[in-house]
């Protein structure tokens, strides 16, 4: 979901430098990439809130100021302020220049330090970046929208909270150095946010987070306390005093609480991703700078990392100075962009457009055929060449891209193998299954041995680095999946029969297979999977499905298959394929058999073998197996019902 921003029209009016309807200003945001999703006001809000328990007379008293509310691209995180938008729409009108960021001049001796105990920390949230505005003046609204991009950051980019939690002081009442570290809940005490008008302190942080999943007043806090309530230490943020100034990522601590009259500002986000800490960090440092006397100036800080030995020694590797605010280049063809967009910019043009939308100042390389732009520290989003793209089209503007009829005439149409698995899906379904859509990750156990079948990791795609034990390998079938359907529906009814099926793609290792003169070590095979599960095994109703499937893709039984059927005079009408024919056989163990074998009963189990015509004359190959399931195999999936299942490839019918 695309982030929305609220603000009040006259305020955004007076900091963009123009007046607009609000026709004339929706397609202004058209033009700039953002969308005005609604315009309303506070006292209009309540009245159309569902939930809303005010009185007629409180809602009355409402603001009728009218808010625009805009929603901006997930990853534009300087759009998230009224500050950051109203810059980027006076850059885009050619109002302003794109400012320069200033980090200020600090000897290293006499840089605020904040000291991280490394080995305590390692274990909650192991990052701290830092940072310090100086002489900023706040107002209200000011101060409104300071607190409003933090909590618009902790909803997006921080991942309520996980990955980011951003703490900001008065700098004044706090003393450095800070230290950050990680200890015991009944080691820290403070006055919470909170409590500041009380002045209450608790005296064990555990007991804290309990307050807050209870009372209702803090309820905006209750969906951060399990991010740390059970690890055995609790991040902390203290000055050199011991005065905690926050308890990330839940409160900061009232001592240090900005108001109106804060004039510099300090600012921790402690994380477990430091590259997310530094946008973060840059982020809210350059939508806020502007306040400051010296406007877009900020004052770094030493981070260091204390050994674990705790003889308070300087890991001179892992410490670093924050904020980054760094800007870097990047590039991409002039030919990739004019054909990407659908125009003919010149590669001259194409540098002025940059500086419409914050990536100049540009240049051209190579005889103006690369396009290097310069990408500012609040332009996290710019990761590739299509990125660039995508904001040369913005700053050309997309009305102004002419339409044209396509040089080359095409037809599109779906690929067969799609086509023939809707048109199954379609037939299964009215057989009376049930289609499922199970993961395309699986464990080796699940994959390999609940089956039993042979380990086989050389014909399968294993993940490297798992994020449990649930996700080891890309599927090589689908009957796994099926068969943990079943087991996850035990209460539902087996008296008539439960029946599943699957179509989708199962992943096996190929290093021959090439796409587009690349061997990608790996192929998509579409496969139909089906099973049966009740008071009976059900192989004649699997061996049916088997026919039918059979039937509707027009490949015609063997003679021999005819004759063991009993159903000689109805083939005279069937309509099948010259030369397509197919009959099954009963499926051997041991050595020279079946690799899906074990997964069956013994001796009641088949492969289906298909005859088509080929290069080289007629082809027979086995392609696929049914067959009532080993009760091992329904036992490791803890089925409780005889089980028949069936299992081939598509892509062999077609």
């Amino acid at each position: 979901k695309m982030p929305t921003v609220a603000v009040e029209k006259d305020a955004l009016f007076t900091a963009v430098g123009h007046t607009y309807t609000d026709h004339e200003f929706d397609e202004l945001c058209f033009e700039f990439g953002v969308e005005l999703d609604d315009i309303t006001s506070e006292r209009e809000e309540a009245i159309k809130s569902s939930t809303s328990k005010l009185t007629k007379e409180q809602i009355e008293s409402l603001s009728d100021v009218t808010i625009y509310k805009i929603d901006v691209p997930a990853n534009r995180y300087d759009l998230l302020c009224i500050e950051g938008l109203s810059r980027a729409l006076k850059i885009f009108l050619g109002d302003m220049d794109a400012p320069n960021y200033d980090i200020v001049a600090v000897e290293e001796d006499q840089m605020q330090v904040m000291n991280v105990q490394t080995k305590s920390t390692a274990t909650v949230r192991p990052f701290v970046v830092c940072a310090i505005l100086r002489d900023i003046t706040f107002t209200p609204e000011r101060y409104n929208s300071f607190i409003e991009l933090q909590d618009q950051l902790h909803r997006n980019l921080c991942r309520q909270r996980t990955l980011v939690a951003i703490g900001t002081h008065d700098y004044d009442t706090v003393q450095g150095p800070f230290c950050y570290d990680a200890r015991s809940p009944d080691r820290i005490s403070f006055c919470p946010l909170t409590h500041s008008s009380s002045g209450e302190v608790f005296q064990n942080a555990k007991s804290l987070l309990e307050f807050y999943e209870t009372d209702a007043s803090c309820k905006h806090l209750k969906p951060y306390v399990p991010i740390i309530k059970d690890s055995p230490l609790y991040p902390v943020v203290l000055d050199a005093n011991e005065v905690v100034m926050s308890l990330p990522p839940i409160i900061n601590g009232s001592p240090s609480k900005i108001t109106l009259n804060t004039t510099n500002v300090f600012i921790e986000c402690t994380a477990t991703d430091l590259t997310k800490a530094n946008i973060v960090l840059d982020t809210v440092v350059s939508m806020f700078s502007e306040y400051c006397a010296k406007p877009f100036s900020v004052e770094p800080v030493k981070v260091n990392y204390l050994a674990e030995d705790g003889s308070g020694s300087i890991l001179a590797d892992k410490s670093y100075i924050t904020p980054q605010m760094s800007t870097r280049s990047e590039s991409a063809s002039v030919e990739f962009i004019n054909s990407l967009i659908g125009i003919s910019a010149t590669p001259q043009d194409m540098v002025q457009l940059c500086n419409k939308i914050q990536l100049g100042p540009a240049s051209l390389k190579d005889n103006d055929t690369q396009l290097v732009v310069t990408v500012p520290p609040t332009r996290s989003d710019i990761l590739h060449p299509v990125d660039i793209a995508e904001d040369v089209g913005i700053a050309y503007g997309y009305n102004n891209i002419t339409r044209r009829v396509p040089q080359t005439s095409t037809v599109g149409g779906e690929q067969p193998l799609h086509t023939l698995g809707d048109l199954l899906r379609e037939e299964i379904a009215r057989a009376g299954y049930i289609e499922v859509l199970t993961h395309g990750l699986c464990s080796i156990h699940d994959n390999f041995t609940a089956l039993r079948r042979k380990i086989d990791l050389d014909s399968a795609v294993e993940l490297s680095n798992p994020a449990n034990v649930e996700y080891q390998v890309v599927r090589t079938t689908l009957l796994q999946g099926l068969l943990k359907t079943l087991q996850h529906n035990k209460s539902a009814s087996f008296t008539n029969g439960f029946k599943l099926f699957e179509i989708s793609d199962v992943v096996k290792a190929d290093y021959e297979h090439v796409v587009t003169e690349t061997i990608v070590g790996a192929r998509n095979v579409r496969n139909l999977c089906a099973v049966y599960s009740g008071p009976t095994s059900g192989f004649e109703i699997i061996h049916g499905l088997v026919d039918r499937i059979m039937t509707l893709t027009e490949v015609a039984p063997e003679e021999e298959y005819v004759k063991n059927s009993g159903k000689g005079a109805e083939e005279e009408y069937r309509v099948s394929r010259d030369g397509w024919f197919y009959t099954i056989r009963e499926l051997k163990e041991g050595e020279g058999g079946h690799e899906c074998a074990g997964s069956y009963f013994p001796g009641r189990a088949a492969e289906i073998l298909l005859t088509k015509p080929g290069e080289d004359g007629f082809v027979r190959k086995s392609i696929g197996t049914f067959g009532i399931l080993h009760p091992e195999v329904l036992g490791n999936f803890d089925i409780l019902y005889p089980t028949s299942s069936l299992e081939l490839e598509l892509e062999c019918l077609l």
